[in-house]
């Protein structure tokens, strides 16, 4: 099999070892769009993380049988084609939960302890003039019985919530938008935001939750509220976000993703001082766990897929 890796870097240098033992493979660190043909004209299988295959490149590449995308989301694929020309897509779901979830925290607790002030006090010399044996500048709270909400019920949601119940946290999850009936153990979606001590955001990006968190919704949330988001930016509407921190409407807001990637110079979250925002760009799935992960399970769907085998197929 002649295997194409189209943007190795996403892999941090990680060993493609059980890639390499199924077939003749070519790693590429970055491939844009006008290379993709050239570089996988031979190709039986693609592997790509974020490169896009639309019906034009499909097209081109009659070989083809397989592209794998080394993530979860499967946005830069057009499914519809490569079903049409007979090609297989698969992905790989949970490989990064546990780093997700350990990402979550890590903001959650820097926010509700203020841990990145502290931080920059003590390394500007602010604890060698302080007049008693610490500093309490800034207000440090707890997790413990506060309302935890969990926007998007999957196996992250679920991760999630286990860790936040371990803190002593109140869980409440979310019904979807916009939805008439709420299912048992979940809470209408206005109701839940309006309760909320903490809404973390792990639903997938789609018509229904474009810009699910606007200004409207900013309104409704309590202004002690801290809003998380390792899904995807444009759950969130930015500009709204920047407006609800600048004005205190929330008190504070950790974010690892945003609308485009890699970040613009143009985007409101960048552009903001405040210090009430934690933002980190887009590596909260990236522990070398989940990556050693990502490519044993790789190697898996490419091992099944040529055997005939049970895939993580998507088409």
């Amino acid at each position: 099999m002649k295997i194409v890796l189209l943007d190795a870097k996403t892999l941090a240098n990680n060993p493609l070892t059980p890639i390499e033992l199924l077939g003749e493979l070519t790693s590429y660190q970055i491939t844009d769009s006008a290379q993709v043909v050239t570089r996988c004209m031979d190709a039986d299988i693609i592997i790509t993380n974020k490169v896009v295959i639309n019906a034009e490149t499909l097209s081109a590449l009659p070989k083809l049988k397989l592209i794998c995308v080394a993530a979860t989301g499967t946005n830069n694929i057009d499914l519809v084609a490569a079903k049409a020309h007979g090609v297989a897509v698969c992905n790989v779901a949970g490989y990064s939960t546990p780093a997700v979830v350990q990402h979550t925290f890590t903001l959650l607790g820097n926010l509700m302890g203020n841990m990145h002030r502290y931080l920059n006090d003590s390394s500007n010399g602010l604890w060698q003039k302080s007049d008693m044996f610490c500093r309490l500048d800034h207000s440090i709270n707890e997790i413990a019985h506060k309302n935890f909400v969990i926007i998007g019920y999957g196996t992250l949601g679920q991760a999630v919530a286990t860790v936040a119940r371990a803190f002593g946290a109140n869980v409440i999850i979310a019904e979807r938008p916009n939805e008439t009936s709420v299912r048992a153990g979940r809470v209408a979606f206005l109701d839940a935001v309006q309760s909320a001590d903490i809404i973390s955001i792990h639903c997938p990006l789609n018509e229904q939750t474009k810009d699910l968190f606007d200004a409207r919704v900013f309104k409704q949330l309590k202004p002690s509220a801290v809003l998380l988001n390792t899904a995807r930016g444009g759950i969130v509407n930015e500009q709204a976000l920047v407006d609800a921190l600048k004005q205190k409407v929330i008190a504070a807001a950790g974010f690892d993703v945003l609308t485009v990637e890699p970040a613009q110079n143009t985007n409101p979250l960048l552009n903001y001082t405040g210090d009430n925002l934690l933002l980190t760009p887009h590596n909260a799935w990236a522990a070398q766990e989940s990556i050693n992960r990502l490519i044993k399970c790789i190697a898996e769907n490419i091992t099944a897929f040529h055997h005939g085998g049970d895939i993580n197929r998507i088409v």
